[in-house]
């Protein structure tokens, strides 16, 4: 049976409950395609996004320099556009920046926040990822918020305490109206690009703890429509054990998505 049927995630039928969850693979192409490479990758996953059922939203997120490119290329499609990021200033004499405003006038309807090579390789501070998450939300773009542990978190036991206290830093200066339009992504940092997957049953127990912090904050209502993605090398072999879980709702896909038939197969896990 399909968890669309009554949306069988754990206990919580349709039923019984008012779960608004939504389901949503996003692809994360990174520094990845030329122009021309991307066009061609969205017009082919904008023709087969056909095959994806109405209850799965997909996301791609390509470089900056493709999005209007992209946008027209899947114009009239289920895909919806994001960017990788975005400034931390409304506008100004900030070279290399692109801001919100940039990002709504060729189409984004998301932009993804402090994933964990911004955090990494580019000092992106929870302080920084607040600015940034108040213009995006202001500017009626949705964010995908990126947490997650690096192996020496993970080795030493941290893992849940460093995801707690990055969703504190950040989600809680929002209320709980802005929740609605903000998804969280895990990553285990650990298994991004390594080709290692935590199993099912670690990612599940992560992210049910990611949906516990967040319900202590705003309440279970918004913490069961909350949608939280697997972000560590999620592809079509481990897909459907991963989104079978109850508070797995879909993944943030890297490498896998740079292939249309690999990103729709994902898709079709549910």
């Amino acid at each position: 049976m399909s968890k669309f049927a009554d949306f069988d995630k754990g206990n919580n039928s349709i039923a019984s409950t008012n779960i608004m969850r939504k389901f949503i693979v996003a692809g994360n192409w990174k520094m990845n395609t030329t122009v021309p490479e991307g066009v061609a990758l969205a017009k082919a996953v904008a023709e087969k996004s056909k095959e994806v059922p109405a209850n799965v939203e997909l996301v791609i997120a390509p470089p900056f320099t493709h999005l209007g490119a992209v946008a027209a290329a899947v114009e009239g499609s289920k895909v919806a556009l994001s960017a990788q990021n975005c400034a931390d200033k409304a506008k100004g004499a900030y070279t290399g920046e692109i801001s919100v405003d940039m990002l709504k006038s060729v189409g984004c309807e998301y932009t993804i926040l402090g994933h964990s090579e911004r955090r990494q390789y580019y000092g992106e501070t929870d302080g920084k990822l607040v600015e940034k998450m108040k213009l995006a939300l202001e500017a009626g773009i949705k964010v995908i918020l990126c947490v997650g542990e690096n192996l020496q978190e993970r080795e030493a036991g941290k893992h849940f305490d460093v995801c707690r206290s990055q969703i504190e830093n950040v989600l809680y200066h929002f209320s709980a109206e802005d929740m609605a339009n903000v998804v969280i992504a895990y990553e285990p940092v650990w298994a991004i690009g390594t080709g290692k997957t935590a199993t099912a049953e670690q990612a599940e127990e992560i992210h049910a703890s990611i949906r516990n912090t967040v319900e202590a904050k705003f309440g279970r209502e918004t913490a069961q429509d909350m949608t939280i993605l697997y972000g560590g090398s999620c592809k079509p072999s481990n897909a459907k054990e991963l989104f079978a879980q109850p508070d797995i709702d879909g993944g943030l896909i890297g490498g896998a998505a740079l292939k249309a038939d690999d990103f729709i197969a994902i898709a079709l896990s549910f």
